[in-house]
């Protein structure tokens, strides 16, 4: 079992990923959780994969389980869901020495993290992340959410989990196109920090190529991120460098409903069209884009500017998170492996990035 321990003082906790993981989650709780009762959050696509096993596996070991289900989706990851599960924690008598779980992708790892982070000021939480985006980048770093109308993410904290248990084996039975979300978040860690990584992800020959080598994949997304998060917890720094394609992608998310494109997808179509700009402002090697364009395509990710509002876009990049005092701090790349962060103003996205 490979084991990433992120230091953070009193917010420290372990990261363990290993094929089968899910199967241990019972005794991995019992080592870090003095607890009673757990209450799991999951969603309709996973409920019925491992939900069943995993609250059996715990009912074994002694716990108290209960349970919800929300829509799969990101539709779910609204503040309007909230009230129905602070109803159900309390029908549960769940107190601040229990824990709540989080058993799915990265709606519900936000989702239920949020939930810890407020429910009586706050209740552990574990982290059991199913997708592979969750696995290489969302439940890890403690940045919980949940969306307002108005944008992605408007509602959250920093809370982190006791534990996040990793196990690789549940994306061997994910459909491609869920693969494929995932590898979004990959190749942001491969632009912004690892050229080798880079490297081996435009090499593989195939798609069971790349799943042979998931574990070490993940492994190596969860280690730079817990080295980023370890130099700035509160995101005031270097880890905004973690947003790389964001701010364009998180855009077009919103202004899409949440329906057009997965995260993954609005990701990889903002990293390639921010360094398109970038290029062409002479802040990047001239090619940069064409070669994050390879691996977009490797993977079947899109690239191109779907057919939204544009007006719409630039207005909900106004009030992004990472939009300080008129100043937006936009991730850009130097070239592949090394990123910055470039001090700009909402006129930087001003002219459409083309369609092509």
């Amino acid at each position: 079992m490979k084991i990433l321990d992120v230091e953070l003082g009193t917010n420290s906790y372990p990261i363990y990923i290993e094929t089968g993981a899910i199967s241990k989650a019972d005794s991995l709780i019992k080592e870090h959780l003095d607890c009673k009762k757990l209450f799991i959050i999951t969603d309709t696509n996973v409920a019925r994969l491992y939900l069943g096993e995993l609250k059996s596996s715990l009912e074994y070991a002694g716990y108290q389980v209960y349970y919800t289900i929300v829509e799969a989706g990101e539709h779910s990851k609204d503040i309007q869901t909230l009230p129905k599960i602070y109803k159900e924690l309390v029908a549960a008598t769940i107190s601040r020495t229990d824990a709540v779980i989080a058993l799915g992708g990265g709606v519900v790892g936000d989702l239920a993290g949020f939930v810890a982070s407020t429910y009586l000021r706050g209740v552990k939480f574990v982290q059991i992340p199913t997708s592979l985006l969750a696995q290489v980048d969302s439940s890890v770093g403690g940045k919980v959410a949940v969306d307002l109308a108005q944008g992605k993410n408007l509602v959250g904290s920093f809370y982190h989990p006791k534990l996040v248990i990793i196990d690789p084996q549940v994306i061997q039975t994910l459909e491609d196109k869920f693969i494929n979300d995932g590898m979004g978040e990959v190749i942001k860690y491969a632009c912004i920090r690892d050229y080798e990584l880079y490297s081996q992800l435009l090499n593989f020959q195939d798609k069971h190529v790349l799943k042979s080598n998931l574990e070490e994949i993940i492994y190596t997304c969860c280690n730079i991120k817990r080295m980023v998060v370890e130099s700035d917890e509160k995101d005031m720094g270097e880890r905004m460098i973690l947003n790389f394609g964001h701010t364009l992608g998180h855009a077009i998310e919103t202004v899409g409903g949440y329906k057009q494109l997965t995260h993954g997808e609005a990701v990889s179509i903002g990293m390639y069209q921010v360094t398109r700009i970038s290029e062409k402002l002479g802040l990047t090697k001239e090619g940069t884009s064409a070669l994050i364009l390879d691996l977009l395509q490797k993977y079947e990710l899109p690239y191109k500017m779907p057919e939204v509002d544009y007006d719409e876009v630039l207005k909900v990049m106004g009030i992004d998170k990472k939009n300080l005092d008129s100043n937006l701090n936009v991730i850009l790349l130097h070239e592949i492996g090394k990123c910055f962060i470039y001090k700009t103003d909402i006129s930087f996205f001003e002219s459409p990035p083309v369609h092509c």
